[in-house]
């Protein structure tokens, strides 16, 4: 256990920012849930409106370092390129 005051109030932020971080991490999880749906049910019309807002979310949680920016192009570009395919056939 810590010693010093600032020790403990450290312990309640980390606290904090990961219950924070879990819930942006299940919303994008949802989020991208959703999206495959409505991929999988020839939504693309749906799916197309929802795209922005997901890649919009993936870029806030990367700029605030809850998830890596690799990470997130990767998901964007991938999430991206099912929604393209879906449009094409």
């Amino acid at each position: 256990m810590p010693r010093e005051r600032t020790a403990y109030k450290e312990l309640r932020k980390a606290k904090t920012r990961h219950a924070r971080n879990i819930a942006v991490v299940s919303e994008l999880k949802t989020l991208a849930k959703n999206f495959e749906r409505l991929i999988s049910d020839k939504k693309t019309e749906e799916a197309g409106k929802a795209l922005p807002q997901l890649v919009s979310k993936i870029d806030r949680a990367a700029s605030k370092g809850i998830i890596k920016d690799n990470t997130a192009s990767r998901k964007i570009s991938r999430l991206t390129r099912k929604l393209s395919g879906a449009v094409k056939a």
